[in-house]
């Protein structure tokens, strides 16, 4: 409760600075964000319209209204927003990683992968563009980069568990079958999900 509350009341400070200052595209952004906090996603994507509408080059604005379209099941509207989100900021790291993402989505493999290098140039810590990347370099049946992919994000965050998931498919595929049991065990440790036949196909190899 008392976390709710501290929302409505951070959110009442953002509704008097956006109505003491309409044209601050900051202010309508800050205020979107805490009305997304609280999954009030009609009245946040209308703040965030507004905030692009009083400040054009405000990347991450279109990023969470590629966000709410996702969370729509508007692919496609996600992919826009992003696509502007880099046009504004050509080095913005997170809109290249949703485009990589949502170019997966959509079996567009190589365009993937050219959005997710984007990703991981201009941001060399962002763990879930290595993740995502590694994904479209199975797909493409690069099993060697896929884990090269996997382990640079584990040398960022060494208990990022969707890594070591990947790095038990990657060792599957490789036949590397110690470093695959190594990898699900983590995973697993770690508290996720692994696919029932990637637990199948590894518990053969104990």
């Amino acid at each position: 409760m008392v976390q709710a509350k501290n929302a409505e009341e951070y959110i009442a400070r953002q509704r008097a600075a956006v109505a003491s200052n309409p044209e601050c595209g900051t202010s309508r952004y800050n205020l979107a964000v805490a009305l997304l906090g609280l999954q009030q996603y009609d009245e946040a994507e209308k703040e965030l319209l507004e905030a692009v509408y009083c400040s054009p080059s405000l990347a991450e604005a279109y990023v969470q209204l590629g966000g709410i379209c996702l969370q729509r099941g508007d692919i496609d509207g996600c992919l826009q927003y992003n696509q502007t989100a880099v046009k504004t900021r050509a080095g913005f790291s997170e809109g290249w990683g949703n485009i990589g993402f949502v170019q997966l989505q959509n079996g567009d493999i190589d365009e993937a992968i050219r959005a997710l290098k984007k990703a991981i140039t201009y941001n060399s810590r962002f763990v879930q563009a290595y993740t995502t990347l590694a994904n479209a370099y199975l797909m493409k049946g690069l099993v060697q980069e896929s884990i090269e992919a996997n382990l640079k994000a584990l040398e960022i965050q060494p208990d990022f568990a969707i890594a070591h998931n990947n790095l038990a498919l990657g060792y599957l595929e490789k036949g590397e079958f110690d470093k695959a049991v190594e990898h699900c065990d983590k995973a697993v440790e770690l508290g996720y999900a692994v696919a029932p036949e990637i637990l199948k196909e590894v518990d053969k190899h104990r």
